[in-house]
């Protein structure tokens, strides 16, 4: 069994235990290795536009919020918008700050045809540590992954 589908087993494993409707949940370090290693796998990054914007980006993922900023109002076009630019048939990595965004992303994708949907578990950011602090302990770029300041 090859690394990738190893990961993809363990993922979707992860997802039957934890209950979820879509096909698997990643760990950020096994989402940036499906991205080097499975060809045609897709990031979307349903962040805002100010998070983005202010706090970083990954290079190469597909950029569309699922909240909008300010008052974070869900985005009517999210679907019309996914639809424009990832393939039904693509592997998709969702990512947020913290996970629960694109958990919300990956079950309207999985509702929308996109039976290869995934979560990116903890997200970019991570949730906040005993200080009240993100990006401490858990999540992209708490890993040491690539991503740029905006």
């Amino acid at each position: 069994m090859g690394k990738i589908t190893a990961i993809l087993q363990g993922a979707q494993q992860r997802a039957r235990d934890m209950g979820l409707s879509y096909e698997g949940a990643l760990l950020p370090i096994e989402a940036h290795e499906i991205l080097q290693s499975a060809p045609g796998a897709r990031l979307v990054d349903v962040r805002s536009r100010a998070e983005l914007d202010w706090v970083g980006r990954i290079a190469g993922a597909v950029e569309i919020e699922w909240m909008s900023y300010p008052g974070m109002k869900p985005n009517p076009v999210f679907l019309a918008a996914l639809e424009q630019q990832v393939e039904k048939e693509a592997l998709v990595l969702f990512i947020c700050r913290s996970g629960a965004r694109s958990h919300s992303a990956a079950i309207a994708a999985t509702l929308a045809g996109y039976s290869d949907s995934y979560n990116v578990l903890q997200g970019f950011e991570g949730d906040r540590n005993a200080e009240g602090h993100r990006n401490s302990f858990e999540g992209w770029r708490a890993a040491g992954l690539p991503w740029t300041q905006g």
